[in-house]
């Protein structure tokens, strides 16, 4: 059997927040080019970014590749599947596993405004009509596939 449940992944300091944004935005990147890159704005020895480099690692946001003698690191997930995962994380923490009791919660405190609703609600019909469809289209493909195996026998008689 596999796990296919991940591993809750640790909350991000600042200057690791600033790391995997250069990596998810710029992509694969050594140490040296996120350093030089991050520079400008937060200036870091080559040893302070080896460590933070290092430490998303083991907190699971990056993996790592070897060319030659460098290491190559990449985000180990998509920023928008990690920011899901901690949006989970806190429906589950704070609103009893309710994502509903969140997106209440949101429009009474004024977090979205109508127009972000009107689009949360396309996507939802989109979403449910899609759905539908590939349901549809599953019965149909089945009910082809039972006629043509009572053909076959057919002709056999």
């Amino acid at each position: 059997m596999i796990n296919t449940k991940r591993a809750r992944l640790r909350n991000l300091g600042e200057v690791e927040q600033i790391v995997m944004d250069y990596v998810w935005t710029h992509g694969p990147s050594s140490s040296e080019e996120c350093r030089e890159a991050l520079a400008s704005a937060r200036p870091m020895k080559d040893s302070t970014i080896r460590t933070v480099l290092r430490r998303l690692e083991e907190k699971g946001y990056l993996t790592h590749e070897i060319q030659g003698r460098t290491f190559i690191y990449k985000a180990a997930d998509a920023r928008q599947n990690v920011a899901v995962r901690a949006v989970k994380n806190i429906i589950d923490r704070f609103c009893g596993g309710s994502a509903e009791q969140l997106v209440l919660g949101m429009v009474d405190n004024a977090v979205l405004d109508r127009k972000q609703l009107q689009r949360l609600a396309r996507k939802i019909e989109e979403k449910t009509f899609a759905e539908k469809k590939v349901a549809e289209s599953q019965i149909s493909e089945g009910e082809i596939a039972g006629k043509g195996s009572s053909r076959s026998k057919e002709g056999k008689r």
